[in-house]
Formats: C-alpha cells, sequence, structure tokens
C-alpha cells in the first residue's frame, strides 16, 4: 500500500474558498483603522499573527502580569507557584510557528521521544517528568495525540510544579494552558506571507469585525508547507482555520462560540540509529553519521492527523462581586501514521546497515468536557477573599487500530535480500526513494480506551492585609478508566482502573515591598494508571491497573519582583519534588507501586522591558533528578528475564538535563527597525533509566530583524539556528535520537488592514 492511497483529503480549494468567504464577510468599507503603533492597553488590542513585529511601540508586551485562568486568584506577582507565560509578541519576535517552537524560549523543558502511540507529536517534559496529557486549551484538558499549531494561540501559560489541584489527573512536573485568540471590540485585520529556506511556504489571515452592539467575530486561517532544515526527506503540511463569535461584551451575560480544525500531512522522522552497547562500551549514543540522513522510507511512511473542536462559554455576571460560567468543548482527534524506527535494536549498525522496522497507528480520539466556574469577591472581618469554587465533567474515548506492516524479506539480520526489498539500507548512504516490496494491512488488534472523570475544587486568596496573604486550593477527583483490548489472536482483556483521589496547594506570600513578594508554597499530584489516554508506559494494562495512583509532593520557596515601574519582573524559586509510590518492576517482574523519584531544583526568570527600547525574556533552570528507587531492571533477555533490583538506584532521571538556559532580547534602533536575538542552552542528557544512553550539551543561537514600512506593512526576518548547529533535541530510550532542524530563515511580510 502506498502512501498516496492512505492519504486524507487536503484540497487546497477548502483554504482558498474560507479565504474568500471571510473577505466577503468582512466588508471592505469597515476596514480597521487602527495604526500598528497604537497605545491602546495590550488585552484590548493585540496584534494577531503570529509572524508579526510590532516596532516603536512603548507596550509591556513581554510581561503578563494575571493569568487568563480564573483558578489563580491573585495576581501572577502573588502567586505562590512558578508560572511562565510565553506572550503572543514573545511567539512572534522568536517567530515560533509550532507550540515546541514556543516551548523552547523557556528553559526547564525538554521533549521526550516515542516509539508507538504519540511519536512524532507534543511531549513535553516539564522539571523531569512527561507533560504529554496536561496540556490545557483555555484551561479545558486537551488530550488527543496531536502536533499542536499557534496560529491560533494569543499565549502560552506554563505552571511549573505537581497541580493536580488546577488540572486534575497529572501535572507532576507542571502543565501546559494554550489561551484561543478571540473576538475584540474592535475591527482589525492581518495578513501575513512568509517564505523562507526549505521550501516555506507560510500563510496566515487573521480578520476582527464588530459585527453589532456587543457583538463581534474573528476568523483565523493559516497554510503551511515546508521540508526540514538539514534532514532529507523530511516535510511538513498543514492547514486550519478557526472561527470565533463573541455576544455581550460589556452586559451582564456573554457568550462566545468558537471552533477550530487543524489537518496536518507530514513525513514522519525517528532521526538517527543509536549505537550498540558492547562488553567494553557498555554507553550508547546517535551513530557518527551525516545529520541529513534519513532511514525512512518516502513510499511507505505518511504521518496524518486531524483535529476538529467545537466550544462554548456562557458568564453572566450576579451581581458585580460574583459571576457563574460555563465552558463546554467536544473535540475529535484523529492520528493516523506509519513510521520507520531505524534498526530497532535489531545490532546491524555496527556492520553499516540499518534494518527498517515499521511501527504504526490508526487511533481518533473523541471527547467532551463541561466546566462551571463560580468567581465571588467577599469579606470575613478584615479579610478579603477571592474565592473560585467549581465542579468539572469529562468524557474521553480513544480507539486504535493499526497496521500489520509485512516486511518483503523475513529476518532481523540485514542480507543483500533485505537491501533489494528495502527493508534495509545503508547507515551512511541511506536511500528514502527505496522501492519497498512488503506489504501494508489493517490489524486484527484493536485497543479501545474510555475515561471518565468527575471533579469538584475551590480555591481562595485570603488577603489580610497589605503584607499578607494566604492561598489555597482543593480538588477531589473520581476518576474511572476501562479498556477492551483485542489481540491479532482475537483474546481480549478489559482492564479497568477506578480512583478517586484529593490534591492541595498551600502557599503563604509576604509582601515587604508594594512591588514584591516572598513566597512558600506546598502542592500535590496524582498520577492514576491510564492517565495518559492508552498511550505510552502509562496506559492502563493489567500489570498496572490494581495500583493506587502515583502519589507527587512539591515543596517551593520563592520571591517576585517588579522593577522599573512595573515593566521589568524578576523571579526566583528553589523547589523539590517527590514521586512517592511510583509503578515500577518489582524483583519478580510484576509492577508495584515501590518507586520513587526526587528532583531538587533552582529557577530563575527576567520578563519585561530593560528600558523603552529594550526588552528581555530569559530563564535558567537547575535539576538534579535522581531515580531513588528504581525498581528491579532486567539484565537477562525478554524471553529469560533476570531482574535485579535497585540496579539503577541514584541514576539521574531521563531526558532531564542539569542546567537549562534560554534567553531572548529585542533592541529597537528607531521608531521603525528592531533587532533581536537569542541563545538556548541545554546540558547533556540521558534517553534511559540505566544511563547507558546520552546526547550531547547543546548552544543553539537565533536571531531577528523587522522594519516598519508605513503603518499597514512591515517585514520581519528570523535566522533559527543562526550557527547551523547539529544537536538532538529527543532521544528514546532503546533506538535512536532525534535531529533538530538545521539553519532555517524565515522572512515575513505582514499586511494590516
Amino acid at each position: 500500500m502506498s502512501r498516496q492511497s492512505l492519504e486524507l483529503s487536503q484540497p487546497p480549494r477548502v483554504l482558498a474558498s474560507a479565504i474568500g468567504v471571510a473577505l466577503t464577510a468582512f466588508s471592505v468599507p469597515s476596514l480597521a483603522q487602527t495604526p500598528i503603533g497604537s497605545t491602546s492597553p495590550r488585552p484590548e488590542s493585540p496584534v494577531a499573527l503570529d509572524e508579526v513585529t510590532v516596532v516603536g511601540e512603548d507596550v509591556q508586551d513581554y510581561k503578563a502580569d494575571t493569568s487568563a485562568s480564573k483558578k489563580y486568584t491573585a495576581p501572577l506577582r502573588e502567586t505562590p507557584k512558578s508560572v511562565t507565560v510565553i506572550t503572543d509578541q514573545v511567539i512572534r519576535d522568536t517567530g515560533s510557528l509550532t507550540l515546541v517552537d514556543a516551548l523552547r524560549t523557556t528553559s526547564g523543558i525538554t521533549f521526550g521521544a516515542g516509539e508507538g502511540g504519540n511519536p512524532a507529536g507534543d511531549r513535553p517534559i516539564i522539571r523531569g517528568f512527561n507533560a504529554e496529557s496536561d496540556t490545557f486549551i483555555d484551561g479545558l484538558r486537551d488530550i488527543g495525540s496531536q502536533t499542536r499549531e499557534i496560529f491560533n494561540v494569543e499565549s502560552i501559560e506554563v505552571s511549573k510544579g505537581p497541580g493536580s489541584a488546577y488540572t486534575g489527573a497529572g501535572s507532576t512536573g507542571g502543565s501546559l494552558n494554550l489561551i484561543s485568540k478571540t473576538a475584540k471590540q474592535r475591527d482589525f485585520g492581518d495578513a501575513s506571507v512568509t517564505l523562507g529556506s526549505d521550501q516555506t511556504r507560510r500563510y496566515t489571515l487573521d480578520v476582527n469585525r464588530v459585527l453589532g452592539d456587543n457583538v463581534a467575530g474573528r476568523l483565523n486561517l493559516m497554510k503551511h508547507e515546508a521540508n526540514v532544515a538539514g534532514r532529507d526527506g523530511v516535510d511538513v503540511s498543514r492547514w486550519g482555520v478557526a472561527p470565533t463569535i463573541t455576544f455581550g461584551f460589556d452586559t451582564p451575560t456573554r457568550a462566545t462560540l468558537s471552533y477550530y480544525h487543524l489537518e496536518t500531512d507530514d513525513m514522519p522522522d525517528y532521526g538517527i540509529p543509536l549505537t550498540v552497547a558492547t562488553a567494553d562500551n557498555p554507553g550508547r549514543e546517535p551513530a557518527k553519521v551525516d545529520r541529513d540522513n534519513f532511514y525512512g522510507l518516502e513510499g511507505r511512511d505518511f504521518r496524518e492527523s486531524t483535529t476538529d473542536a467545537g466550544t462554548i462559554r456562557l458568564e453572566h455576571d450576579l451581581n458585580e462581586n460574583l459571576t457563574i460560567s460555563n465552558t463546554t468543548r467536544v473535540a475529535r482527534t484523529t492520528l493516523d501514521y506509519i513510521v520507520t524506527n531505524p534498526d530497532d535494536s535489531r545490532g546491524n549498525v555496527p556492520n553499516g546497515l540499518v534494518s527498517r522496522s515499521a511501527k504504526s497507528r490508526n487511533s481518533n480520539t473523541q471527547s467532551w468536557v463541561n466546566q462551571t466556574d463560580l468567581t465571588t469577591r467577599f469579606d470575613t472581618g478584615s479579610i478579603e477573599h477571592t474565592l473560585v469554587t467549581g465542579v468539572e465533567i469529562s468524557d474521553v474515548d480513544v480507539h486504535n487500530r493499526p497496521y500489520v506492516v509485512t516486511p518483503g524479506t523475513s529476518g532481523n539480520t540485514c542480507t543483500p535480500a533485505h537491501l533489494a526489498s528495502g527493508d534495509c539500507t545503508s547507515l551512511y548512504n541511506p536511500s528514502p526513494k527505496d522501492a519497498w516490496t512488503g506489504s501494508i494491512a489493517r490489524s486484527a488488534a484493536t485497543t479501545d480506551t474510555g475515561t471518565e472523570t468527575l471533579a469538584a475544587y475551590v480555591f481562595d486568596t485570603l488577603k489580610f492585609n497589605e503584607q499578607w496573604s494566604l492561598n489555597m486550593g482543593l480538588r477531589y477527583d473520581d476518576y474511572e478508566t476501562e479498556q477492551k483490548a483485542v489481540s491479532t489472536a482475537g483474546v481480549v482483556t478489559r482492564p479497568e482502573n477506578k480512583s478517586h483521589f484529593w490534591n492541595y496547594q498551600l502557599g503563604l506570600v509576604f509582601n515587604p515591598l508594594p512591588n514584591g513578594s516572598i513566597y512558600a508554597a506546598w502542592s500535590t499530584s496524582s498520577n492514576p494508571s491510564g492517565e495518559t489516554g492508552g498511550e505510552g508506559a502509562d496506559a492502563l494494562s493489567e500489570a498496572n491497573q490494581v495500583l493506587d495512583p502515583e502519589r507527587n509532593r512539591n515543596y517551593e520557596v520563592g520571591t517576585k519582583w517588579d522593577f522599573l515601574d512595573e515593566r521589568l519582573g524578576l523571579t526566583a524559586a528553589l523547589f523539590r519534588t517527590e514521586k512517592s509510590n511510583a509503578r515500577v518492576t518489582n524483583a519478580s517482574g510484576f509492577q508495584e507501586s515501590i518507586g520513587e523519584t526526587r528532583v531538587d531544583g533552582l529557577e530563575l526568570g527576567a520578563t519585561g522591558q530593560i528600558t523603552r527600547n529594550w526588552k528581555v525574556f530569559a530563564s535558567y533552570t537547575y535539576l538534579d533528578a535522581e531515580l531513588v528507587k528504581s525498581g528491579a531492571a532486567n539484565v537477562g533477555t525478554r524471553t529469560a528475564p533476570v531482574y535485579v533490583e535497585g540496579l539503577y538506584d541514584g541514576n539521574e532521571v531521563p531526558s532531564t538535563p542539569k542546567h537549562s538556559f534560554s534567553f531572548w532580547n529585542t533592541y529597537n534602533l528607531t521608531q521603525d527597525l528592531s533587532i533581536g536575538g537569542g541563545a538556548t542552552y541545554v546540558d547533556s542528557r540521558y534517553g534511559d533509566t540505566a544511563n547507558n544512553i546520552q546526547v550531547p550539551d547543546y548552544w543553539r543561537y537565533d536571531a531577528m530583524a523587522a522594519y516598519r514600512v508605513s503603518k499597514n506593512l512591515d517585514l520581519q526576518l528570523n535566522v533559527q539556528n543562526l550557527t547551523d548547529k547539529r544537536y538532538f533535541d529527543q532521544v528514546y530510550g532503546s533506538h535512536y535520537a532525534h535531529v533538530a532542524a538545521g539553519r532555517t530563515a524565515l522572512l515575513s511580510t505582514n499586511f494590516h488592514f
């Protein structure tokens, strides 16, 4: 079966028609007159396109003072928790085009690699813990397997440390909350054409129109195609549309309706295979080959996905101090791929050959979530309260039926016959265009996983006086997940897990001066079996269905200060995160809740304006992550296992660098011309719990220049990975290391009307 026969339909005319409808609906006579240099407050009048850079503007758009989430009942400066907000201006200035691009601007986050499930999608690791299932859209969990775009993202809030009181199951190292673009009470239009190296072509349109009294609509469109710099045969293609309409801006009752659609069609890339361990050298590393070596098969491999989500948000002010809101989202996500896993531990690399093992998935995720919040302010004596309480109900169903990929030649050792059939290729000179003689069929094996959650929560900030406040949060989750797995032989298993857990957030804040705070905080989180929606090591199984949720605790002290008329924010935090009763293998080869992980760390941050013309967005993170109790390791084989207890105790946590640093800054040379640049450092890190697989540290540099031609036109040039550094941004614990993109130049022409 060829890749073409499996493709989803993506007629370009769909996007062209949508653009035409948008331009017709939002009539020309009402085009915006607001100039690009308007000094209206940022939340009221954002410039919406992600490629646009606004120069000469005196606004504090690298620094956010509040969270979009109602669950944070105090300003960020007085919130006893590490929270980083990646604003729309940071996203645009850095030329970020995906969620992964944007997250690179914040230290303490790395990216994980997978073998199956969602291997090429968003797999952020925050403070040493997997946060793949801890991504939220406007405060609602977004669990579907996907690679997220940012054409409809206003900002990204990164909350660090255990936070199940805010989010529910998961959130061990932290969580991500993507804030969507919504309609505003003014007319504006932005269009952008980005052309770049490696045949990059990106087109975006963002139109907002006031449609009547207290009614406005907004439409975002995107089309993106590109090759991946430094990788032969790897490309990406995607398009999306996101309309939204809001009623009742200045009335007690408000309603927002929105829809989001994204389709992708990429060539998946597992990068470079790892070397084989020997008795003399147990360490493994990426093979020393050319960076552009691609081991996939262009005629077989593919990765296609779709995301559709509709959201209705209702708000009503009962009085000036009491607001009730209800949000409902219904979503469907599909993920369909066949990808080459280079050699898959088959031992051919020392002979200069690579076996093309295939991994596959054909899944769809359907979900709905409903969340009701009540926000109120009141006093009890001299104590001021800002309280939010709510109820959340959700249901997620994941169905997966992968492919059976039959090689043209049997056996795992590469022979001339395997080379002729396309099942193997050269390590040093791979040929992605090889004719492959194998076959693809739908598998008889299926997995259906359903998860239902009912939760209630309450948050309150008690302000005793101008210096002291207490922040408290409490959440209860009734969590139930069930699975029906059918093997290729027709054997049916039905594991299930029912868990009930409480989580807490408690922080004491002291304001020694009006512009600064010092805090001490404690928080918890829980990881029940199956929380990842049927994917990865935490997926539900007969082995872990009876185990209690993993428990995580975080102890943190920190300080947050605003300087230079509150234009510049500085933060510092010391923390310890402990995971107890972690699910690990015991000496008998069974899973048991006996593991323990500990992460000690330091974070520093600087965000905002140093001078009128100089903006910075910088952070540093130190992580000392240790597997305190790792359980038992198999030193035998799969068929004849031999388990040794505590073999990896004291080892470092995989994919967790000790040091990471991110710095980005821009400077306005004139009112119309600005320049910017940044540096990113990530320390070396291990790919496995044995600490035998390691990728080296790296520095990456980026640069930007922007020029405003007129109020209706500006240009921006971004050069990412300026020195064309070869580095690995993901490493898997058995097979491969993913190669990051090489030097990429992007020139954006941005129109405002």
